[in-house]
């Protein structure tokens, strides 16, 4: 089924009990959604907003629009039940794509399943509690986070702050001019692809692996410890302290800032050569 909503000055309300797909009229600046479980897809585009809801459970989704902001909604059941959830999470489980401008405000949250984002050009807010979170192609402030679960993030500029307590962190293709990446118990790894002159980036693990990739004419002041592990380097003009530390410069090291911190775990900081990246163009 196929409806157009209408924009006004007076809240637009829809709630989707079946699959459907909706059109807006009108300017999204920000949209907000918060669902129990399921997959949600967002992709900033030309043309007007949209909602499509292509499979659903036996929990009503809530749509509203006013005043530009969309929003797209699980009502959470009262009392809800914390660690129980999982329980809960079947009857509730969604598939939602949404289609709003590139330059739209976007803070998404769902407790368990996968976040797509892509195409966006100021910023996400994006909060799994159980799941995966996919970023790709998105300028501004970024924030992942995800409790259980993993974060891949290709292409990303502005400031990046990506968090999980149990999980894996990919990091690729990056022109952030800061990155930060953390996780309790998992690995970090980070690509950097001839970062911008001021880049700040830093890696951090209790319990677990951090890889950096860096091309082997990169500019660069790094600092790398590992307090109760130990790091491997493949710069040698690096000062290798003991096999916990290495310190030093690549490059001038006057271009960024790269530093990795691991409690328990191994660092391994690799080089990637130019004529990689002179390859792929030709």
């Amino acid at each position: 089924m196929y409806r157009v909503l209408r924009y006004s000055r007076v809240m637009t309300a829809w709630n989707i009990t079946e699959p459907e797909r909706l059109t807006l009229e009108g300017d999204v600046t920000e949209l907000n959604v918060s669902l129990v479980a399921g997959r949600l897809n967002v992709v900033g585009a030309d043309g007007p907003a949209r909602v499509e809801v292509s499979h659903i459970g036996d929990r009503p989704v809530g749509v509203t629009f006013e005043g530009g902001v969309l929003t797209v909604a699980h009502e959470f059941p009262k009392g809800w039940p914390g660690f129980l959830w999982w329980l809960f999470s079947p009857r509730y489980k969604v598939d939602v794509s949404i289609v709003v401008p590139v330059a739209a405000a976007i803070r998404l949250h769902v407790v368990a399943g996968t976040v797509i984002a892509s195409s966006l050009r100021n910023g996400a807010t994006v909060d799994v509690t159980s799941g995966r979170i996919t970023l790709l192609g998105i300028d501004g402030p970024v924030a992942g986070k995800v409790v259980s679960g993993s974060i891949e993030a290709l292409t990303l500029g502005g400031e990046v702050e990506l968090e999980t307590v149990s999980g894996e962190i990919v990091v690729a293709d990056s022109t952030a001019g800061r990155v930060s990446a953390r996780t309790i118990s998992g690995s970090v790894t980070c690509d950097l692809d001839n970062p911008p002159a001021g880049t700040e980036v830093q890696l951090d693990t209790v319990s677990g692996e951090i890889t950096a990739r860096v091309r082997e004419d990169s500019d660069l002041r790094v600092s790398l410890n590992a307090v109760s592990g130990h790091v491997v380097n493949a710069f040698p003009e690096l000062d290798q302290h003991s096999k916990n530390a290495v310190t030093g410069r690549l490059g001038t090291g006057t271009g960024g800032r790269l530093a990795a911190n691991a409690t328990s775990g191994t660092i391994s900081l690799l080089r990637r050569p130019v004529d990689d990246e002179e390859a792929v163009d030709e």
